[in-house]
């Protein structure tokens, strides 16, 4: 019988180099959101909370369909839930079209919820097969990598997506009402008509690909099968009574709360006069480098992790997250503009060494963890608000507060999984 270790460097690259297409569509769809809230919001004339709407009901999605696509992938196997996972969205993108013919903003948050759960079922399948497909030692390095071309989606999409989708200029508020309500009509449709092309696109790019993954010749691992990676030590009921799951859920909880807290307070803080007193768009521009830190930070780490146990990688960055962050608090001018932009680095192999040390030892639960840990993604869309209500009260500065808590759990948890 093959050798594990000989299996997963010849036959198995083909399929990961596959599977990364995967990572990197769901990361290019998530981040074009990013591009049409501004656009909804002129479209719609709506509020901000109500443009807001919009990440809710992406990231409701997430929390509302994680654990049952868990389930879902233990039944039909990995490649079935790719499969099925790339058709809902799909489904998802064609609702665009409707949404935007009909003028409908509520078709359209119905749209984001039906597309955030094809990908949230595609995050359950895809991060665990990645696990498995090969050396069990290496597991988090090949997921960091995966992810890296996951963050190359979240690079090039808003570039995309304002070529094609803001390719007009949006009105304003103040321009929108000198139009008459003809005038306005044929101004809001042609606008969201804008939308209907690109998403139409990406709808017959997600069903291709499902149509390829159907006919592939994957690997037959199923979510049920035990690695060597996925091995239990005992026989447990379900995936919630093995505590380095639930402190992985947490972890990824605050994980992503805390990187998507910085994404979003950083225009602002830029433009804060004692840290760089920068242009709104002027500001915008550095975001790229927290973002793209972490697209870098995720092909070196690859190949730390081939050296370096992945729980004391994960420990190390977190704890420089932390400090750069308090000094980001602390600090002003340039010292903290760069301090809080460097994070961005830090966070690059965060999420996938935090999913892959969560799943170890699952066994048959793997699915199920999967499924738990993609749930808690929930934090991007609670902890962002619990620091906002800290920046009305106490400063955008000093609200850096709730993410550098967020990065000392993670340090807690990268040293409390070294010995797995």
């Amino acid at each position: 019988m093959p050798d594990q270790h000989t299996m997963g460097r010849q036959s198995y690259s083909g399929p990961l180099t596959i599977l990364t297409s995967l990572f990197f569509i769901w990361g290019f769809i998530t981040c074009l959101n990013d591009i049409l809230i501004p656009h909804l919001k002129a479209v719609f004339t709506l509020s901000y909370t109500q443009a807001m709407l919009i990440q809710f009901c992406f990231f409701t999605a997430y929390f509302m369909v994680s654990v049952p696509s868990g389930y879902l992938v233990e039944k039909i196997g990995y490649k079935g839930g790719i499969i099925t996972g790339l058709a809902i969205a799909g489904g998802g993108c064609l609702l665009f079209y409707p949404a935007a013919g009909l003028h409908a903003y509520p078709l359209f948050l119905g749209a984001f919820f039906v597309l955030a759960a094809g990908i949230t079922l595609l995050q359950v399948a895809a991060n665990p097969y990645v696990t498995v497909l090969g050396d069990p030692q290496t597991a988090s390095s090949r997921l960091t990598l995966t992810q890296a071309f996951n963050s190359l989606g979240t690079t090039l999409a808003p570039y995309f997506g304002a070529l094609f989708i803001l390719s007009n200029a949006v009105k304003s508020a103040d321009e929108l009402k000198q139009l008459n309500a003809a005038e306005l009509s044929v101004y809001q449709a042609a606008e969201a008509a804008a939308v209907q092309n690109p998403y139409l696109l990406l709808a017959a790019v997600l069903f291709l690909m499902a149509a390829v993954f159907a006919l592939l010749k994957l690997p037959e691992i199923g979510a049920q099968t035990p690695q060597t990676l996925l091995a239990s030590t005992e026989d447990r009921a379900n995936a919630w009574q093995y505590p380095h799951l639930v402190l992985g859920a947490v972890a990824i909880f605050v994980y992503v709360g805390g990187e998507v807290s910085i994404g979003s307070f950083l225009v602002n803080f830029l433009g804060e006069p004692g840290i760089a007193g920068l242009a709104e768009q002027d500001a915008g521009k550095y975001v790229s480098f927290y973002w793209g830190g972490a697209m870098v930070g995720r092909f070196i780490g690859a190949a730390v992790m081939q050296k370096i146990h992945p729980a004391k990688v994960l420990a190390f960055n977190a704890l420089l997250a932390a400090v750069l962050v308090a000094a980001a608090m602390l600090g002003s001018g340039q010292l903290a503009m760069a301090t809080i932009l460097a994070v961005g680095l830090c966070n690059s192999i965060m999420f996938p060494t935090i999913f892959s040390l969560a799943l170890t030892g699952l066994g048959t639960h793997t699915g199920q963890g999967s499924g738990i840990l993609c749930s808690a993604i929930v934090g991007g869309a609670i902890l962002p608000v619990a620091q906002g209500a800290l920046a009305d009260h106490i400063g955008i500065q000093h609200a850096f507060f709730v993410p550098l808590t967020c990065y000392l759990y993670i340090a807690y948890y990268g040293y409390r999984c070294i010995r797995l």
